[in-house]
């Protein structure tokens, strides 16, 4: 007999470690399970190995909401981390919920069953379960493949081509002159750990420059309330001061987009040697917060810069040599180790397909609502975090929505939900106004958003603690019912 839950959550990272302490504690009736198609939980926190691997937000904001983050670090490294999320898990009980070695790789809805079967690979054994609700934690990137674009001339280097998200345990890399390709989040971690951890010397290819700012590894505010203050009462007042700074910033960019160039740009130049070309290698060709800014913890990368153990160099690849890299400049940079710190791959949803009665769904036709669900798909709901901010911050906005819908639907007698794809009032607009190689590479194969609420993803946790925390669950966006009621993706 089919085994069937009233949840299915997808996914055993942070958003799926939220959405289960969530549905324990404000839905505990409820019967659910992790699928993980892992061996292991942690999400990006356990796949990711390589030198340095750390946070690029605040670990206040990071943190859950519901357990505050008590390592001495503000900017974390992975180990940290991927400990923390592991004891939540722990502490909750969460972790006696998670399958792991389960792949989803389909589901279908029924619309006279009123539920979802979900499809399941488990190193090859296929399986079936059926559930009320499927909730979706498995964020937005392919965990089997980075972003891997091809080099002219990459048959013939002699020494290892390594991608960060596929990091071999047994590289050795002591003594030995590295280029890393790339100028994300990726590479400006890892360029100073490497240095510092070993390297001979380090080069920072880049195509484009990328905004970049220092921030002090730990939070002396943070310590000192530790001091004065219960930890609770500490990590709340710490994790309030960190999100309204944040919007601050983010929203004197969109603002005064010049004006915060000069100032990134102006504080870059202070950690650099006299003469040296900001505008080349720091000084970027788009807006700040059109991409994500990226943070290196006291000056890290400047710092290697300055002692000479990492060299910045702004150009385009022509070829790789046996030895190292071609420039279309006629440089050629040696090396024993190439790194390609060239993105990810982005992948809604594990990859997984979804269907309604045996009919596909096309995602492109969908508008998302609130960000975490899409018009036409019933009984589901999807954890994508901010782009702008830290990811746990919305992660744990869906979650507690998705709860109370749950006991809405209860207390009402309702057995579906479905978004209704708004009228011509509402004009299309992209998934993700927001313009990382990653993401246009796949603009076109992704949901739309809407040009106002609820359909508008806004991208601000200010504005979504009002829409979602505390607005309606039953408004305009959502029909629900008894019966199945089909509406048009």
């Amino acid at each position: 007999m089919t085994e069937h839950l009233d949840v299915v959550i997808v996914g055993a990272g942070i958003s799926g470690v939220s959405a289960a302490w969530h549905l324990q504690d404000r839905c505990p009736t409820k019967s659910y399970a992790i699928l993980e198609k892992r061996a292991a939980m942690g999400g990006t926190w356990d796949l990711f190995r390589y030198p340095g691997i750390r946070s690029d937000s605040d670990m206040y904001t990071l943190g859950f909401r519901f357990r505050p983050w008590t390592g001495r670090q503000a900017i974390a490294d992975g180990k940290p981390i991927l400990e923390y999320v592991k004891e939540t898990a722990s502490m909750y009980g969460i972790d006696r919920h998670i399958r792991f070695n389960q792949r989803v790789v389909g589901a279908d809805w029924s619309n006279t069953e009123n539920r979802w079967t979900v499809y399941l690979d488990s190193n090859g054994t296929q399986s079936t379960l059926t559930c009320s609700f499927l909730f979706l934690c498995s964020g937005y990137y392919n965990y089997e493949q980075g972003y891997a674009p091809t080099f002219r001339g990459s048959e013939d280097f002699t020494g290892p081509i390594v991608h960060p998200q596929h990091w071999p345990e047994d590289l050795d890399y002591e003594g030995k002159d590295i280029v890393v390709i790339g100028s994300g989040a990726t590479a400006v971690t890892l360029v100073p750990a490497l240095a510092n951890s070993g390297a001979q010397h380090v080069t920072m290819l880049q195509r484009s420059p990328t905004y970049i700012v220092s921030q002090p590894e730990r939070d002396t505010i943070a310590e000192r309330l530790n001091r004065w203050m219960p930890e609770n009462m500490a990590y709340t007042v710490v994790r309030w001061k960190n999100v309204l700074r944040q919007a601050a910033v983010y929203g004197a960019c969109q603002k005064w987009p010049r004006r915060m160039r000069k100032m990134f740009m102006g504080l870059v130049q202070r950690q650099l040697p006299e003469g040296y070309d900001v505008r080349k290698h720091f000084g970027p060709h788009y807006n700040p917060w059109e991409q994500r800014l990226c943070l290196v913890p006291n000056g890290d990368l400047f710092r290697a810069i300055r002692h000479g153990q990492v060299e910045v160099v702004t150009d385009t690849i022509d070829r790789f040599t046996a030895t190292g890299i071609r420039l279309n400049s006629g440089r050629e940079l040696p090396a024993d180790i190439i790194i390609t710190a060239t993105g990810l791959n982005l992948q809604l949803f594990g990859g997984a397909t979804a269907t309604i009665d045996g009919q596909p769904v096309d995602l492109t036709k969908t508008m998302a609502y609130k960000g975490m669900m899409l018009s036409g798909i019933p009984n589901m709901a999807y954890t994508v975090g901010y782009t702008n901010a830290s990811w746990t911050l919305k992660a744990d906005l869906v979650s507690e929505f998705v709860c109370r819908l749950l006991n809405y639907m209860d207390d009402k007698g309702f057995d579906t939900v479905v978004v209704e794809r708004p009228g011509a009032d509402v004009d299309e607009r992209p998934f993700m106004e927001f313009t990382p190689g990653y993401v246009l590479r796949s603009i076109d194969e992704l949901p739309k958003q809407g040009s106002r609420t609820p359909w508008r993803l806004n991208q601000n946790y200010l504005r979504d603690i009002h829409l979602i925390r505390r607005g309606k669950v039953a408004d305009e966006g959502l029909r629900f019912a008894k019966n199945p009621v089909p509406v048009a993706v």
